[in-house]
C-alpha cells in the first residue's frame, strides 16, 4: 500500500493545531481533577458525616457514568435549565468531574498510608489539623500516590478524544473529519497515532523519572 505522503503534509497544520487544543483540555481537567480529588480525599479521611455522603456519592456517580454521556449533560441537558456553557468549558468540566473520583481515591490511598504513631506526634508538638495535613500527612502521601496519579493523568489525557462528540476540534474529531472529506482513512488514523504518541510519551516517561527521584528520596535506591 502507497502512503500518501502529500495528503499527510497537508493535514499537518490541523493536527497541529488539535494536538495543542487537546493539550490544553488536558491540562486543565487534570489540575482540576487534582484540586477536587485532594479536597474529597482529606473529605473522606477526616470523615465529615454530612460531607463524607456527598463526597461518596460523587465518587459513584462520576465513576459509574460514562464520560460521553456526562458531556451529553453538560452540554445538552443544562441548557433545558437555562444553563449555556461553550464546548471547550464542558470538555474541562467533564474530565475534572470524571478524574476527581479517580484521584480522590488514590489521595485517599496515599494519605491512609501514613502511620497514625506520626499524626499522633504531630498532634502533640501543637500541629493543627490543617497544618498536619500540609506537613506530615501529603508529603508522605505523595510517593505512595504517585504511580496511581500518573496513571489518572495519562488515563484522562487519553479520554479527551471523547470529548469531539460536542463538536470540539481536537485530534479524534479532526481524524474523522479529515477521513469523512478526503477518505484517507490510512494517512488520517497513522497522523492520529503519531499525535497521541507525542502527547502521551513524555508525559509517561517524565512520571516514571519523578516516580524513580521520589522513591530515591524516600528509600535511598
Amino acid at each position: 500500500m502507497e502512503i500518501n505522503w502529500e495528503f499527510i503534509a497537508r493535514s499537518l497544520p490541523l493536527y497541529q493545531k488539535a494536538a495543542w487544543l487537546t493539550l490544553k483540555l488536558a491540562v486543565l481537567g487534570i489540575s482540576a481533577s487534582i484540586l477536587i480529588g485532594l479536597a474529597c480525599s482529606v473529605i473522606l479521611y477526616y470523615k465529615t458525616r454530612v460531607l463524607e455522603q456527598l463526597v461518596r456519592a460523587y465518587v459513584e456517580v462520576s465513576r459509574n457514568t460514562p464520560l460521553l454521556i456526562q458531556l451529553f449533560f453538560l452540554y445538552y441537558g443544562l441548557t433545558k435549565l437555562g444553563i449555556k456553557l461553550s464546548e471547550n468549558t464542558c470538555a474541562i468540566i467533564g474530565l475534572a468531574f470524571l478524574g476527581g473520583s479517580y484521584m480522590a481515591e488514590a489521595f485517599r490511598a496515599g494519605i491512609e498510608s501514613v502511620s497514625k504513631a506520626q499524626l499522633e506526634s504531630g498532634l502533640s508538638i501543637g500541629l493543627s489539623r490543617l497544618q498536619l495535613v500540609r506537613y506530615v500527612i501529603l508529603p508522605q502521601a505523595f510517593s505512595v500516590t504517585l504511580p496511581s496519579l500518573g496513571a489518572n493523568c495519562i488515563f484522562l489525557l487519553k479520554e479527551t478524544s471523547i470529548v469531539g462528540a460536542i463538536a470540539i476540534p481536537e485530534l479524534m474529531h479532526t481524524t474523522q473529519d479529515l477521513i469523512g472529506m478526503y477518505y484517507q482513512t490510512f494517512e488520517a488514523l497513522f497522523m492520529l497515532v503519531v499525535a497521541y504518541l507525542i502527547l502521551l510519551l513524555p508525559l509517561s516517561f517524565g512520571l516514571t523519572w519523578l516516580e524513580r527521584k521520589v522513591r530515591y528520596a524516600e528509600f535511598g535506591n
